[in-house]
């Protein structure tokens, strides 16, 4: 049963539109109601003309919708089916059953209209959480303005318990952010200066100034929006063939009522008002209303779930798609790890005092930009806060390590070949391979030529990785890894993971040529990735997946995006499609037998036209209702 969603200036629906059809079946229902009774009495004249009234009021609706849509589309619908019966019952004398047949069937559209609304507010409740004014902050002096007319670079005032009007930087304080509307995080996350923050999330409990970094039509909350909406307009391959189906099955039913309308008297001997009255029955239970509503209820439902719990799904083929995923593959930098190097191990030798050891290693460090530079930094003063850095003079080789005088004695501290690649071999060797091995980077410390300790740092998986990957395998679904890195690190890290396949030192077209490899030896595949580098391997999958805080490239070449860096959002996407799919198919089973047992039971002549249309009309308000089970579903259960 098709049901378009009327909608205001604002592209919302509208609540007069989502109540209307109720008004309207609830006076043809008093209408019948007042009918039945004077025809009860053998008062025809005045019956008839009430069941008339009845006939426009309730399905005057349905019959403008399906005569619309057949002229647009050249193609017969539900609703005619519908406005046929009704209207076939009348001619025949039956008029309180063609009535009651135009009641329920506008209630039934009443109830369609109302729970397909029930995910366009999503979108409702979304766009509320936009604020549309901002304090701007000019010359010491606070101006109200709207936040179309915010550029980048301006600084604005946001108050305790105010949302956020656009993405920025903090400038000055420090606050708990509700960031719920964007991530799905249940629990405020605390923000300081040169903090990053969204529109539409909530201020908690200090004043800040922000640097506007995005104009208000790109900021991460409108991408929210415009990917939930394309979503919600993108069929999945299964309504796409129902919708196709449906004109097909609406021209069979009407050939099979016009025999019906014949055979059953020449055949069975039936009588002519019997056949005529059978016939129509016909067309109210096989009708396909609820078949034709068994999907996209559903599909909307799990959309606007996703998006709640921080899942953007760009359309319901791709999150359908996404159930039928035989493998996995990952990026590791930034997917399965964090994407950033964490001191994991520090060894001084007997030769330096530690105190000694950390004060130069940290005054050095603490002058270079290098990542690792600023990994060692971050792990000395969060595990050894006594100790402070000195500002002094360094000499940096790009790539390599740094080297500074300290109290007049020449410090270094970089890679082996920097060092001096002899002297790391031998420098307590069987630690330094086994440390390899783990897939960490060494970075060696010497003091006068002679090598005092070394730290190793490793860009650390994900915490809920190696859950996510366990679930996915007890899921019955294969685990790949293709990194850039090399093979010693891929090796390592896919042995910490348990992942199934992996493989290092991939180029961007390489990666696209293993899942062109695994789509033909295993079939559909998901890739998971973050990086520029990760796009055509995106693009090659049957379903791509990018971290909420990749790249833009990613994000707009990939058909599923995860808000938050979570991998645990991914089995849970995998858990929502796959709960979409068993409902949907749960709508056609179901949908299917009642038609078959209406029509068995019309055939044996034991269903009356009200019966019919209740069991019809009833069958579709449950399909939609099953559906929307979905809309509600928690993604942790």
């Amino acid at each position: 049963m098709t049901n378009p969603i009327h909608s205001n200036h604002e592209g919302l629906p509208s609540k007069w539109s989502e109540h209307s059809e109720l008004i309207n079946a609830i006076i043809a229902g008093i209408f019948i109601g007042f009918g039945w009774f004077f025809n009860s009495q053998g008062n025809e004249s005045v019956a008839i003309p009430l069941f008339i009234l009845a006939f426009v009021i309730g399905g005057y609706a349905k019959a403008k919708e399906g005569i619309i849509e057949t002229i647009a589309e050249k193609n017969l619908n539900v609703e005619l089916l519908m406005i046929f019966a009704a209207v076939g019952s009348a001619i025949i004398g039956y008029w309180t059953e063609g009535a009651i047949l135009i009641f329920i069937f506008a209630l039934s559209g009443a109830l369609e209209t109302y729970t397909m609304n029930k995910s366009q507010r999503e979108i409702s409740a979304l766009m509320s959480l936009q604020p549309e004014e901002a304090l701007l902050l000019e010359d010491g002096k606070e101006t109200k303005v709207h936040v179309s007319s915010l550029q980048i670079g301006d600084t604005i005032l946001v108050k305790p318990g105010e949302r956020i009007p656009t993405d920025g930087l903090i400038l000055t304080g420090k606050t708990t952010i509700d960031q719920s509307a964007i991530t799905g995080e249940s629990m405020p996350v605390e923000r300081e200066v040169n903090g990053e923050v969204f529109a539409g999330t909530v201020n908690g409990n200090g004043s800040i100034t922000l640097s506007v970094t995005k104009k208000s039509t790109e900021t991460m909350f409108q991408k929210i929006l415009e990917l939930v909406q394309s979503a919600q307009s993108e069929k999945s391959p299964s309504q796409q063939f129902i919708e196709r189906f449906e004109g097909t099955y609406v021209k069979a039913v009407l050939a099979l009522v016009a025999i019906m309308m014949v055979l059953p008297h020449f055949a069975l001997g039936w009588s002519w008002n019997e056949t005529i009255y059978r016939a129509l029955v016909l067309m109210v239970v096989a009708s396909p209303c609820a078949l034709v509503a068994s999907i996209m209820p559903a599909t909307l439902s799990a959309i606007s779930n996703g998006a709640r719990n921080g899942l953007l799904f760009k359309g319901g083929v791709h999150l359908e798609q996404l159930s039928k995923t035989k493998v996995v593959v990952f990026d590791k930098t930034g997917t399965l790890t964090k994407g950033e190097p964490t001191v994991t191990d520090i060894i001084i030798s007997d030769t330096v005092d530690s105190a000694t050891f950390y004060e130069s290693v940290l005054s050095i460090e603490n002058q270079s930009t290098h990542p690792l530079a600023r990994a060692i930094v971050d792990k000395i003063q969060d595990d050894f806060p006594k100790y402070s850095a000195n500002m002094i003079s360094v000499d940096e080789k790009s790539g390599f390590g740094v080297s500074a005088v300290l109290n007049g004695v020449v410090w270094k501290i970089g890679k082996a070949d920097f060092v001096g690649r002899s002297e790391a071999d031998s420098y307590n060797h069987a630690v330094s391979e086994k440390l390899a091995q783990e897939g960490k980077t060494i970075v060696y410390v010497v003091r006068r030529d002679q090598i005092v300790g070394l730290l190793a740092l490793k860009d650390v998986v994900r915490d809920e990785a190696k859950v996510a990957i366990k679930t996915l395998q007890e899921n019955g679904i294969k685990t790949v890894m293709l990194t850039g890195d090399s093979k010693s690190t891929a090796e390592a890290i896919a042995k910490e993971l348990n992942i199934d396949i992996f493989l290092g030192e991939c180029l961007p077209e390489d990666k696209a040529n293993e899942i062109k490899s695994l789509k033909e030896k295993y079939g559909t595949v998901t890739m998971i990735g973050d990086g520029i580098n990760d796009a055509p391997a995106l693009a090659t999958s049957d379903v791509g997946i990018a971290m909420g805080e990749g790249t833009d490239v990613a994000l707009e070449t990939a058909d599923i995006v995860l808000m938050k860096n979570e991998l645990s959002k991914l089995t849970k996407a995998v858990k929502l499609s796959k709960k979409m799919n068993r409902i949907i198919k749960q709508n056609v089973v179901f949908s299917l037998s009642v038609i078959a047992l209406l029509i068995c039971s019309n055939f044996i002549q034991v269903l009356d036209l009200p019966l019919g249309v209740i069991g019809h009309e009833g069958s579709t308000i449950l399909v939609i209702l099953n559906g929307l089970r979905l809309l509600r579903g928690n993604l942790n259960e």
